[in-house]
């Protein structure tokens, strides 16, 4: 969440919320940082906050998130049954907890956990998102990789985490909220994701896990991550390590499955010991459902588990919540049930070809370089050619909120950041019509931010110069303005008409 400021105090016309349209229900208005002292009907409040979030962005013209900003009608009619329901009260709610167990079922099987092994079961649990999900395994590799050291009676106080640059930053947050070290494998211009090759490099003793990202949260693309299981293993061979692996599969954990069934990415791969999706990405459910999965329950220190009783039963826990909603794994099971395999694959297949379309119409203005790669999450991320990318870039960004359009301009982290890139999610509601519109709005806006980039302004300035006693054998000299310069020369007496430019997108001058 937004970490809030409470407001002191204000000036009489920020300090109260504009009613508008409910002034025909209430005639004084309510304060905006204060609970007002008096009720006010239903139809004002609604018409309040109504009105209010009338300027939020578009969530379908959204195009910098990945979080699903449309579902059916029916799920969003289970959702609302649901809305009053405590995910965590299991022995009240058991059919919710019934869903939770089998949406957890269906993806451990999705990413090839093994079962043929009673005793190694995966064991799996719903969260709030890929965040949570990731402090939860980072927890379990910190408190089993404590365990084994404190046995070994060596010291453990010291555990770190090698990760890309490229991750999203609540790999920073577990980080430091958790006290370990993260050590992050550079980028560099043209290659946007962890290196394997330096990953491996990076492992040592205290390293409680590799995390490698099924989708780059800047460019989409996937990491190598049967590489990095190879080359691990040689090094846990050659050093009596067992550096284990988790994947990031936030964006990608609902897209490899059905678009690269062949892509060795999960635990198909022995070291990859956990896994995290998201439900509200491309599991296509709005925004508040992640899943973290893990290989078998021996990766999950019992320690780590809570068992609670006063709701009525055992309920094993392992989060770092407790109330929530219980609409969203309903309308996580929902998707599953009606979509099937079949339909997750054709929804996936259509993403990716709004994206070769809009990837195909940037590359034809002939004004941008595509980052993002054809393999890997449905994501178009691209960079303008030649010099004055950056601001060319955060430029296009602000002429296309004109539109309606949020597609956000960033740079790269460490070592790359010179490049500055847009990046457009593309997600099911995004369809060909939609590209087709974004793409002339595009041609549009680059038209207006490339001739404001070219214009100067000019100031046309008439200058007499007249020389006093102690400059009159003076040969020449120069005049200063600011943000330019006129040279003149000693010559006769004579008005001289001059136009300077302005630079740095200043439209006044002092002489």
């Amino acid at each position: 969440m937004v970490l809030s400021v409470v407001q002191g105090c204000e000036e009489e016309s920020s300090s109260v919320v504009s009613s508008v349209f409910a002034s025909r229900y209430v005639q004084d208005p309510p304060p905006r940082y204060k609970m007002p002292e008096k009720s006010i009907p239903k139809e004002a409040a609604y018409q309040i906050v109504h009105d209010e979030l009338l300027l939020d962005g578009l969530p379908r013209l959204n195009l910098a998130t990945f979080v699903t900003t449309w579902m059916e009608p029916e799920c969003d009619k289970l959702m609302a049954e649901a809305i009053n329901k405590n995910y965590v009260d299991m022995d009240e709610y058991p059919v919710t907890t019934e869903l939770q167990n089998r949406c957890v079922n269906m993806i451990a099987k999705l990413f090839n956990a093994p079962s043929a092994d009673q005793t190694k079961q995966a064991v799996g649990v719903g969260t709030v998102g890929s965040s949570e999900a990731i402090m939860l395994a980072g927890l379990a590799f910190k408190k089993k990789w404590q365990n084994k050291r404190k046995a070994q009676k060596k010291p453990f106080d010291k555990p770190n985490i090698v990760t890309g640059a490229n991750v999203q930053v609540c790999w920073e947050k577990f980080a430091r909220y958790f006290e370990v070290e993260l050590k992050e494998v550079k980028l560099r211009e043209g290659y946007y994701v962890m290196d394997p090759v330096k990953a491996v490099e990076m492992v040592d003793e205290n390293t409680i896990c590799v995390a490698a990202i099924l989708g780059s949260t800047f460019n989409g693309e996937f990491e190598d991550v049967k590489l990095l299981n190879t080359l691990l293993t040689q090094k846990n061979k050659r050093t009596g390590w067992d550096t284990p692996i988790h994947v990031d599969a936030a964006s990608g954990g609902f897209v490899a499955p059905f678009l690269y069934p062949e892509l060795e990415w999960d635990f198909r791969l022995p070291l990859v010991k956990s896994i995290n999706v998201s439900g509200h990405k491309y599991g296509l459910v709005y925004a508040g459902v992640g899943w973290a999965i893990w290989r078998s329950k021996e990766e999950l220190p019992e320690e780590l588990i809570f068992h609670i009783n006063y709701l009525g039963g055992d309920e094993p826990t392992f989060t770092l919540n407790f109330s929530k909603g219980s609409s969203q794994v309903i309308a996580q099971y929902y998707q599953f049930l009606r979509m099937g395999f079949e339909g997750y694959k054709k929804v996936m297949s259509n993403c990716m070809e709004s994206a070769r379309i809009l990837r195909e119409g940037l590359e034809k203005t002939g004004r941008f370089q595509i980052i993002s790669k054809e393999k890997g999450v449905p994501v178009v991320a691209f960079a303008f050619k030649g010099n004055d990318r950056k601001n060319l870039a955060f430029g296009l960004s602000k002429a296309l909120r004109n539109y309606g359009w949020i597609i956000p301009a960033y740079t790269m982290p460490a070592n790359a950041e010179n490049v500055t890139v847009l990046r457009v999610v593309v997600r099911e509601d995004f369809g060909r019509q939609l590209v087709e519109k974004l793409l002339f709005h595009i041609g549009v806006a680059l038209k207006e931010v490339t001739d404001a980039a070219s214009s100067v302004p000019m100031i046309r300035l008439t200058v007499e110069m007249k020389a006093d006693e102690s400059e009159m054998n003076v040969g020449e000299g120069t005049l200063h303005i600011p943000a330019a310069s006129v040279h003149w020369k000693h010559d006769k007496p004579e008005t001289v008409d001059t136009q300077v430019p302005i630079m740095d997108g200043k439209t006044k001058g002092v002489c």
